[in-house]
């Protein structure tokens, strides 16, 4: 099961890679973003690369959300970018939903 906080650090985190799991609403704004702007392809890629392998790389600027999204958490994708995720449990094992991709402003 998982922990209160899934920042916490044990040995067994170090060799985890976590599952992607797509959301609807992830796979409209991940296709609505590339149509849009092309060029954030190996950056997106990266970016799920990196939070597949360690969620709180201090480059990815994993935060907590509040409000209206409060329980999920988001990080950056570029520098207006960000990407809207929570963890979850998927077939015993840790994973994580993508939920959302974009701009600041339509993300948040």
């Amino acid at each position: 099961m998982f922990a209160d906080d899934p920042r916490r650090i044990d040995a067994r985190d170090h060799e985890m890679i976590r599952l992607l799991l797509q959301s609807a609403a992830f796979v409209r704004g991940a296709r609505r973003l590339v149509k849009k702007h092309p060029e954030v392809v190996p950056t997106l890629e990266a970016t799920l690369g990196a939070l597949m392998e360690d969620a709180f790389q201090a480059g990815l600027k994993t935060h907590k959300l509040k409000g209206e999204l409060a329980g999920s958490w988001a990080c950056s994708v570029g520098y207006d970018l960000r990407l809207i995720f929570d963890f979850v449990e998927h077939e015993g094992a840790e994973a994580i939903l993508l939920q959302n991709v974009g701009t600041h402003d339509e993300v948040y």
